[in-house]
């Protein structure tokens, strides 16, 4: 019974991990990078983002509960795996520490994003917008710090996306797992050039 529901919850940590929160990653990703053409186009955006209807009610049941299982559970299984990269040395295995490794970062970076925004406009800031972003990045430590987000997020989900489509028996031959990992692998680029290029426009 108890490996019955460890296999359901590792199920379930998997697919929340891509619907909702790779999809919420992506759009978010993709409303960033409005910053690309100047602050009034990303504060539309935001903006936007911002006056969609039961907005509250899709932050906590769409976004924030399914991100929450998805980072502590996955923090339980990155301390309870066992990794096998001194006796199997192969780029799977890597990526499979890679993953957990990411995923660990990550719960800190969002945490810290999530203070330094949201929160930030909860207790009195004017509004999280174009200059708040800017003024955040503007000190090279800070921007570091997120440069080093953006490019754990979006492995994080590339390889995710690998390992979702495994465990679902989607990628069954070896043959269908190497295609899904150029596949995967051209998401991770495509995704960090856009996260990158948004950070960029708000301090070039």
């Amino acid at each position: 019974m108890a490996k019955n529901n460890e296999f359901l919850w590792r199920r379930l940590h998997s697919l929340l991990g891509i619907i909702p929160v790779g999809l919420f990653l992506t759009q978010h990703l993709i409303v960033n990078h409005f910053a690309t053409k100047g602050v009034d186009a990303f504060n539309e955006a935001a903006h936007f983002m911002e006056s969609l209807p039961f907005r509250y009610a899709l932050e906590i049941f769409v976004i924030f509960l399914p991100l929450m299982f998805h980072a502590f559970y996955g923090i339980y299984i990155a301390f309870t795996a066992k990794n096998n990269t001194q006796r199997f040395s192969t780029f799977r295995n890597w990526m499979f520490v890679a993953q957990r490794i990411t995923g660990i970062f990550l719960v800190i970076f969002i945490a810290w994003h999530v203070y330094e925004t949201r929160w930030q406009v909860a207790i009195g800031a004017d509004k999280a917008d174009f200059n708040m972003m800017a003024d955040i990045l503007g000190n090279p430590w800070m921007f570091g710090f997120y440069v080093a987000g953006v490019l754990a997020a979006t492995f994080h989900l590339a390889n995710g996306i690998w390992s979702f489509l495994v465990s679902w028996g989607i990628t069954q031959s070896a043959a269908s797992q190497r295609v899904a990992t150029y596949v995967t692998l051209g998401i991770f680029v495509a995704l960090s050039v856009v996260g990158i290029r948004a950070l960029l426009a708000f301090v070039v």
